[in-house]
């Protein structure tokens, strides 16, 4: 059977079995890698992956299935294993699945692989890497070509058939000079194409640079409060906590985020805007399904400082009370640029980090911070002057978005679309 011909078979057996409404996808994909250790090629594979998603809902009460085989004897099982599971759940009056709007196809595909040339780009990167930077010590590397498709039907009528293609790499490296090195570091990317040779990918050469010139980093030595330059590197330590802390369906059900009232009031400095892009041309492969069956749509999640969308699904939507979200790919985020750029921003700063790689424990819902600065450098009166050992940092994140200095450069890495920002009130120290 094709995957829509599977879809549609499990669509009506959850129907037989007495769902009152149902969602089924359907998903293949193949990925074609090479892998590098230690500066050297050490294996090429292919892998594929086939993947059944039930959902049924009986009485309000919801069962979800997820099986990884698609013949005849696993779906009749997987539709038997979701009905049960329904039919066991507790009634949650907040459970639905999306009404038909628009049925659409969406084509990503860039013509198919091309592992060549792929083979050849991954090749001379390891070159120039031991030519440029031969301190460094490429301690993994994988390069991969990615195709999939799917089918999404429900017992609305909703229907999206999905095809993508793309290329993807990610780099985990380290300077070695004899008995010194450096803290590791990794570089990801995602890519429509090969045009552009991988050392010279937003990023990528500057984070090996630095790598080589952390192999003398030295201590702060006292505890001050200064400004830090977060890098699109470290996009997790600022944006993706304000999402899971603050934004998430978790936290806005439970009733912890800070900002559960907020919207459609201000919450950062006016001069932040933060969108979920994943039509964004700059975003590789983006979301084109929600993961609740709706057409994915670029959404501004802040927007002049003021706060304009949480990330919930329907179901948190419908348990909230709050709008849903126009898109589930909250990873794929803009910011939009300054009127600064990075070197005027440094240049303004009298004590601070440049801060490339964070390491701490997630924060609770007050949205305090805490943990070890890697892979950064010290600013002093207008100027990166060094390397740092691992150096704490500690502050709330609530207070330091309500100033910020966003630069006019952004990287992009085709998952993400980031400036440098520039926060204040962060208290710095060394590590103990």
């Amino acid at each position: 059977m094709t995957r829509y011909e599977i879809a549609q078979y499990a669509l009506d057996a959850l129907k037989k079995a007495g769902a009152d409404k149902a969602a089924c996808r359907v998903s293949s994909g193949r990925k074609d890698e090479f892998n590098v250790e230690a500066n050297k090629f050490t294996l090429m594979r292919t892998l594929f992956n086939d993947q059944l998603s039930l959902k049924a809902i009986k009485d309000n009460k919801k069962g979800i299935t997820h099986i990884n085989k698609l013949d005849k004897d696993s779906v009749d099982k997987a539709v038997a294993d979701c009905m049960s599971l329904a039919l066991s759940a507790m009634t949650e009056e907040a459970e639905d699945i999306a009404e038909k709007i628009e049925n659409k196809n969406f084509d990503q595909s860039i013509g198919g692989s091309g592992m060549d040339k792929l083979f050849s780009r991954t090749k001379d990167f390891i070159e120039q890497v031991k030519d440029q930077y031969p301190k460094i010590v490429m301690e993994s590397m994988t390069s991969e070509f990615d195709s999939g498709q799917s089918v999404f039907i429900n017992s609305n009528g909703a229907e999206f058939n999905t095809n993508t293609e793309y290329y993807q790499i990610g780099t985990m490296f380290s300077a070695k000079d004899g008995e010194k090195s450096s803290s590791f570091n990794g570089y990801g990317a995602r890519l429509s194409s090969l045009d552009k040779p991988f050392m010279d990918l937003d990023m990528h050469s500057t984070l090996l640079r630095e790598s080589e010139q952390s192999l003398d980093p030295r201590m702060v030595e006292e505890k001050f409060t200064g400004q830090v330059i977060v890098t699109p590197a470290c996009d997790d330590m600022i944006w993706q906590t304000i999402i899971g802390c603050f934004l998430s369906e978790w936290v806005m059900i439970e009733g912890t985020s800070r900002w559960k009232d907020a919207l459609g009031t201000k919450v950062a400095d006016s001069k932040l805007t933060l969108r979920a892009v994943p039509l964004n041309p700059g975003i590789i492969a983006g979301e084109r399904i929600t993961s609740d069956g709706y057409e994915s749509k670029d959404a501004d999640i802040i927007r002049d400082g003021i706060l304009k969308s949480f990330d919930l699904s329907l179901y948190g939507s419908r348990k909230t009370g709050k709008p849903r979200a126009q898109n589930s790919s909250f990873n794929n985020i803009e910011v939009t640029p300054g009127e600064k750029s990075l070197k005027e921003i440094i240049k303004g700063i009298d004590r601070g980090i440049l801060l490339n790689r964070f390491s701490g424990a997630s924060p609770g819902p007050s949205g305090d911070i805490s943990g070890v600065a890697k892979n950064s450098f010290l600013i002093e009166k207008g100027a990166v002057t060094g390397a740092l050992k691992e150096t704490m940092v500690s502050f709330n994140i609530i207070d330091v978005i309500q100033n910020i200095n966003i630069s006019k450069e952004r990287s992009c890495n085709g998952f993400s679309i980031l400036p440098w920002c520039c926060f204040d009130g962060v208290t710095i120290s060394g590590a103990q």
